[in-house]
């Protein structure tokens, strides 16, 4: 089988379970999430892997960290802090693989790609701080570890506008619109809606993160 065959299967196959998994979100069934989420992650690293020559270990452990998340979340009241964990190590793993695409970067760079992102998430955490109770602390370094995810993706940017570094920001970006609804949606208030839109969002960062790492790694290949 061709390799664009397996590509085109694999994503048909991500893509379905997408639509799947977000329709039981819709439709309010839980045994529907219990069996598509779990393959959000699976399908999509299938794609990652017959997508490129050599896999990163560091993208595959990223979205291994991340199918746990999706797993432990489906019980939110019992494992919503070791989901929350789960998630913490994909976005630090994140923030390696980025921060080592980066060059030299002046300290007026780093300034300019952080400053936004400090804003936003202090205005977010005023608005949920009431609600947080004993999550003060794991919801502060979970929003200061995907904050620095943004500003690291949009240094990576800033320093060299590629489409692999444009598909990263985008995914970074999608990234924090997801989980910032999702803390609207737990910690200040909840909507149907906002579970629509948190799995949506979420499933495109993800797939965003994913496209510029095939990009990037089959530039490499190519230039090597």
């Amino acid at each position: 089988m061709k390799k664009q065959t397996k590509i085109t299967i694999a994503s048909i196959v991500f893509l379905a379970v997408f639509m799947a998994d977000v329709w039981a979100v819709i439709t309010d069934n839980s045994i529907g999430e219990m069996i598509f989420k779990p393959l959000l992650m699976t399908t999509l690293a299938i794609v990652y892997l017959v997508s490129v020559k050599k896999s990163n270990f560091w993208f595959i452990s990223a979205l291994f960290f991340s199918f746990w998340g999706d797993v432990l979340l489906l019980f939110k009241e019992q494992f919503f802090v070791f989901g929350l964990a789960s998630f913490l190590l994909a976005h630090i793993i994140y923030i390696k693989i980025t921060a080592g695409f980066l060059q030299k970067i002046s300290i007026k760079k780093i300034l300019l790609a952080t400053l936004p992102f400090v804003v936003f998430f202090v205005l977010l955490l005023n608005l949920i701080f009431d609600g947080l109770g004993v999550m003060k602390i794991p919801v502060i370094i979970y929003g200061i570890t995907i904050s620095s995810f943004g500003a690291v993706a949009l240094l990576n940017y800033i320093s060299r506008k590629t489409t692999d570094s444009l598909w990263l920001f985008l995914g970074a970006i999608v990234f924090i619109v997801s989980d910032s609804v999702l803390a609207i949606n737990r910690f200040y208030e909840a909507k149907e809606v906002y579970g629509i839109i948190i799995m949506i969002t979420y499933i495109v960062a993800q797939y965003f993160i994913c496209k510029s790492i095939i990009f990037k790694e089959n530039n490499t290949t190519n230039e090597a």
